[in-house]
């Protein structure tokens, strides 16, 4: 083997790594939608936690990027640690996927249709659908359609390469004498692991293991042991991915280790007593890249049998290695960095997030209309600690919404994060706005002022006008429910026309001498931000409403449902008799 084969190999390892994280990432992509039914429908059935394991990482091909997604979710609380125990079983089986598609690579016939099989042979045609794909789609599922087709294309290209580059070893002594050194089971575990360290991934050190296999070199008793020590390897990336998570999170990592660790011990104690007590002559004979395939397959599947109806003891296990410290409280990340790499999980998990934030801020207009009428201290830090929420959320939503938006995402997703990062502004105001009521009630207090019946009973109908129109703004938000959100808008005019009256029949009073200049100020502070808050209500649903068209000009959608006059005529009638003033008197 010369330089120009050692070149060939780094050549080929860096298409075969590179069209693996490609074809990765695209899956992932296609798949966002359904990735997220699928973990939003997990349970804590270990059949079903095992099965989605098993089938997003055969969707994404990496066992290391899923046990690190799961890391995530436990990170968010959005899954619990026995949740995540089946999950990372399910992935260590559904890794094995990839083994299989690479060792069509071994096939060898003189068969037309046999042939056919052999990725050379349909690789070309795969490329050239996926460049085409790629090319004259501008944006969506066809484009990443494409893109898959080209990475699977890259990742075999990579993988013959590297068996090219390596056939010279058939006949190689020096490297013979360096194979029967993994034939200790011990260096062979070793080795595997090291490997899949370094690079951080079962299913591509498989790959290299399968490409070294074409030479016809290593026996099934090198590789045994070194597929085993690749289980324990891809452990690596979880583990970095847990440095800083919640006890919990780094639980979810330990189980990852600690399973590959048992399962490799026992599974490996099984076969070097099977090997030391009888003859296999199996052990001796070369391994091709379909037993490599094998092999793999039925270790994983050995040690989920094994562990699957154990996983309440390596929860067990994993909170004895990382216990409960009563000095340290538990922190939960709500957005999790580690989700970004999954956009469609990223965008539901800020949805998410969103909706707490909608839910405080309305409670604190809720409790801050309240105050108007019947203040206490209680209520009022309670209003301004909601509003420090709101602040907060607005913070770390914009700033993980912002490095969510320079990730590759699915049109669909695109478009909610750029729904979210609109809406967490008009609810940040709503808190703000809720404060600025308070602050009102507070003057008022110290004033004793008092407001006479009649502007009472007119304020206690704008104040009820406002938390209908939060709450249809809500439940638009939500449920992303375009029949509330359709009413949200004559409501804003309504909200609007109450604003306009009241302030006419504020004026009167003053001209008549029934209220004081201090009692104006307070007033009008009142109505201004009575009304803004139903202008950012308008926001919200006037966004909702836009982004299922994938705009967002609300200024003319506005214009446009103005425009509609059945239909916004009918809900503007329907609420102005709703929240009708009472004739003034005098």
């Amino acid at each position: 083997m010369n330089v120009f084969n050692v070149l060939s190999l780094i050549g080929g390892l860096s298409l075969f790594l590179f069209g693996m994280s490609l074809m990765g990432a695209a899956l992932e992509k296609r798949a966002g939608d359904h990735l997220t039914t699928l973990l939003g429908k997990l349970t804590s059935s270990k059949l079903m936690g095992f099965l989605t394991g098993l089938l997003v990482t055969a969707v994404i091909q990496s066992s290391s990027a899923t046990t690190v997604l799961v890391v995530g979710l436990v990170n968010s609380s959005v899954m619990t640690l026995r949740q995540a125990i089946n999950v990372i079983m399910g992935a260590n089986v559904g890794t094995t996927v990839t083994a299989w598609l690479l060792s069509l690579t071994g096939i060898e016939s003189s068969n037309f249709f046999v042939q056919l099989l052999k990725p050379s042979s349909f690789t070309p045609v795969l490329a050239l659908i996926g460049i085409v794909l790629y090319m004259t789609a501008k944006t969506g599922k066809r484009k990443d359609t494409g893109v898959i087709l080209l990475g699977f294309s890259i990742l075999m290209f990579g993988m013959e390469a590297m068996s090219g580059a390596v056939s010279g070893l058939r006949s190689n002594q020096a490297f013979s004498s360096i194979l029967l050194m993994f034939s200790n089971p011990i260096l062979g575990v070793l080795a595997g692991a090291l490997l899949t360290a370094i690079i951080q991934s079962s299913s591509a050190s498989v790959g290299i293991l399968q490409a070294l296999a074409s030479t016809g070199q290593i026996t099934y008793g090198a590789a045994i042991p070194i597929i085993m020590g690749q289980n324990i390897g891809t452990c690596v990336t979880a583990l970095i991915s847990s440095v800083g998570a919640n006890k919990n999170a780094r639980r979810a990592a330990m189980v990852h280790l600690s399973f590959n660790i048992v399962g490799t011990i026992v599974w490996l104690t099984v076969y070097c007593v099977l090997t030391a007590v009888f003859d296999l002559a199996l052990i001796t004979r070369p391994i091709d890249q379909f037993g490599i395939a094998v092999v793999h397959t039925v270790f994983n599947v050995l040690c989920t049998a094994l562990l699957l109806p154990m996983s309440g003891l390596l929860e067990k296990l994993s909170m004895r290695l990382i216990p409960d410290k009563k000095s340290e409280p538990e922190h939960t990340e709500q957005l999790d960095e580690r989700l970004l790499d999954t956009p469609s999980l990223a965008v539901e998990r800020c949805r998410k997030v969103t909706e707490q934030m909608a839910r405080v801020s309305t409670r604190a207009l809720q409790d801050a209309l309240v105050s108007l009428e019947h203040y206490t201290t209680p209520l009022a830090d309670g209003i301004r600690e909601m509003e420090d929420q709101t602040d907060r959320y607005e913070d770390i939503l914009g700033t993980y919404l912002v490095k969510l938006g320079a990730r590759s995402m699915s049109s669909r997703d695109s478009t909610e994060s750029a729904k979210l990062l609109h809406i967490i502004g008009d609810f940040e105001r709503i808190g703000d706005h809720a404060v600025n009521l308070l602050e009102s009630a507070e003057e008022m207090r110290a004033k004793n002022i008092r407001f006479t019946e009649q502007a009472q009973k007119e304020l206690s109908t704008l104040t009820s006008a406002v938390n209908e129109i939060t709450l249809l703004s809500m439940r638009a938000f939500e449920n992303d429910d375009l029949t509330a959100a359709a009413k949200v808008e004559p409501l804003e005019q309504v909200v609007d026309t109450l604003k306009e009256q009241l302030r006419t029949r504020h004026i009167l009073r003053l001209q008549r001498g029934e209220c004081t200049l201090d009692v104006g100020f307070v007033w009008s502070d009142l109505l201004t931000n009575l009304e803004r808050v139903a202008d950012h209500c308008s926001n919200i649903a006037g966004c909702v409403i836009e982004m299922q068209h994938a705009s967002l000009d609300l200024h003319e959608y506005l214009d446009n449902y103005r425009s509609d006059t059945r239909e916004f005529l009918a809900d503007y009638k329907a609420f102005s008799q709703k929240y009708a003033l009472v004739p003034s008197q005098g």
